[in-house]
């Protein structure tokens, strides 16, 4: 009779990286990351799929909407789970390491996750020069929040829809400099177009209660330029974007925005 194989905490922290840049719907054995994923670790999709079950019914934002995940979580998944999450920017830098690892040649300076994909490295620039330490563990954090941003917005910036994932950044609503608790939470990051994140970081465009876009009366002085009216004007008053499993963006983080940043 054989023995099933153990999850190491290596694997754990692994697989919790992978649960958050997917969401709940995608934690099946026949989603393109979890057979790569399976791959490497040498596992069935089937036991990666419910190790993330497994996690599922660890998760709060989940109990919130009532999805009990897989009741089988064993004691040391609860522990890692919990460590996990008591110091999100560490682990979650821990994880994308490991990640890279398992991923990533020599040449690679990140690793992208698509849902409808799988997982592929990013070739780095041939004249990237040495990082420090610092810059490492910078990256690493950052690759992560650009991961589990666009995956949240399925790959789209969410005020046009365009889908060129090299045009989409991940942008923090409360700015990544002065608020480093938020700068690797879900809530506190949009998908946009790189046009739409330098507007929303400059204050030119921002989101009322309801998600909905607000144009700033310094963009609008240029109108009726063209570019304005087709980039902007066109999509004020539309609601943001967002899957219907996708978690929502926080609304104080917003309102921060509103009041501090946009000129309105």
């Amino acid at each position: 009779m054989s023995t099933r194989k153990a999850w190491s905490r290596a694997e754990l922290l692994v697989a919790l990286n992978i649960y958050h840049k997917l969401r709940f719907g995608q934690f099946h054995r026949n989603n393109p990351v979890i057979i790569d994923l399976a791959k490497k670790l040498t596992r069935t999709p089937s036991s990666v799929s419910m190790k993330l079950c497994n996690f599922a019914s660890l998760d709060p934002a989940l109990k919130m909407r009532e999805i009990k995940g897989l009741q089988g979580a064993s004691n040391r998944d609860r522990e890692v789970w919990e460590e996990y999450h008591a110091n999100i920017p560490e682990m979650a830098e821990k994880g994308e390491a490991l990640l890279h690892t398992l991923f990533a040649s020599d040449h690679a300076s990140a690793i992208e996750i698509i849902p409808t994909k799988g997982i592929s490295p990013i070739k780095a620039s041939p004249n990237l020069p040495t990082e420090s330490q610092a810059v490492q563990k910078r990256r690493l954090r950052q690759n992560y929040f650009r991961e589990i941003v666009l995956n949240n917005f399925d790959g789209k910036c969410g005020i046009s829809g365009l889908p060129v994932r090299e045009l989409l950044v991940a942008s923090h609503i409360l700015p990544w400099a002065t608020h480093p608790q938020e700068r690797l939470s879900v809530d506190n990051g949009l998908c946009l177009s790189r046009l739409h994140d330098a507007a929303f970081d400059q204050g030119l465009i921002s989101f009322d209660k309801s998600l909905c876009l607000q144009v700033s009366s310094h963009l609008k002085k240029f109108l009726p330029q063209a570019a304005i009216e087709q980039n902007f004007s066109a999509y004020e008053g539309q609601k943001l974007c967002l899957p219907a499993e996708a978690t929502t963006p926080n609304e104080t983080y917003l309102a921060h925005h509103r009041r501090n940043i946009f000129r309105k």
